[in-house]
């Protein structure tokens, strides 16, 4: 089914590239599938064709039109991944930064569900070709744990366990700005941006979300926090942060134009999901897993408290 998109560009996110633009919204998208959309005539500005490398400006109305996708077979791909554990009911995975989770139009290679495929035959097929065995999601830009099942039994037992809240989730994030208090909870709902559309908002009538965070270290104009996600809403860390008014460094869609990033070279989110726990699918018993720190959170740490 095509789809039609409109986004509204403010005075923030003034001068960038439309690709680029384009592409911070539409996650699971490939930059030169965003290009190519735009080469195509797929994407209007005011309602004129635009080159890829034109840049934005206020008030600019974009016109994005997504054709039909056209259905591939997803192949294996001996790409790299990092296992945690695994036995024949799930795998626990460090999913790297800049790896989609599954493929999407336009992107049907170089995902995590390719790596999947070539790692191993078992995968539950609940969610069909595209996804087999996602149970649940990191955004692209996000590192640390993820669950994937390997049988149907072990899809359901961990969907209900996410369901029902059973699921503990544990993240670390560097934050734009100082936060005075040493922990807090944030509790208000998460809607879909009204206008863009791959952006969230914080608002009342939206579903319910919370997150509890405390604080681990602050900086000269940045804090280090752990944060306990106690719902599982689409960006839900990243726009309650936001909305307390530390947004997580790196971050296109909810942090943009901050210094300390380019001070401290800040190539992505600085979201790591550290740690994770549930009940085994056909034991009971109670797991838990953690994936370290990764390298560039570690540098930037170093680099903040060198500005001190």
């Amino acid at each position: 089914m095509t789809e039609n998109i409109r986004l509204t560009i403010d005075e923030e996110e003034e001068n960038e590239r439309i690709d680029k633009y384009i592409a911070s919204f539409l996650e699971g998208q490939s930059r030169s599938y965003i290009q190519k959309l735009i080469k195509n005539g797929d994407v209007l500005i005011n309602g004129k064709c635009v080159k890829p490398n034109c840049h934005t400006k206020n008030k600019d109305e974009i016109e994005i039109h997504i054709p039909d996708p056209v259905i591939l077979d997803v192949v294996p791909e001996n790409i790299p991944i990092t296992v945690l554990y695994e036995d024949d009911s799930y795998i626990v995975l460090n999913k790297s930064a800049g790896m989609v989770v599954h493929p999407a139009s336009g992107n049907f290679a170089g995902t995590l569900v390719n790596a999947l495929l070539y790692h191993t035959e078992n995968l539950s097929d609940i969610n069909g070709v595209l996804r087999p065995g996602i149970v649940h999601r990191l955004d692209k830009d996000t590192t640390g744990c993820l669950v994937v099942a390997k049988t149907n039994h072990s899809h359901r037992n961990l969907s209900k366990q996410f369901e029902t809240r059973l699921v503990k989730k544990e993240y670390c994030a560097i934050v734009k700005g100082v936060i005075k208090e040493d922990n807090g909870v944030i509790d208000i709902g998460i809607a879909r941006h009204p206008v863009m559309r791959k952006k969230m908002k914080a608002a009342e009538y939206g579903r319910q979300a919370v997150s509890v965070y405390g604080v681990i270290e602050r900086f000269k104009d940045a804090t280090y926090v752990r944060v306990y996600p106690k719902t599982g809403r689409t960006h839900q860390i990243r726009v309650h942060l936001s909305h307390i008014g530390y947004p997580i460094l790196g971050d296109d869609l909810y942090c943009r134009n901050s210094v300390i990033r380019h001070t401290c070279a800040i190539s992505r989110q600085m979201l790591h999901a550290e740690r994770l726990q549930f009940f085994h699918p056909d034991t009971a018993e109670f797991k838990e897993y953690v994936a370290p720190l990764p390298s560039d959170m570690k540098e930037a740490i170093a680099c903040l408290r060198k500005l001190e």
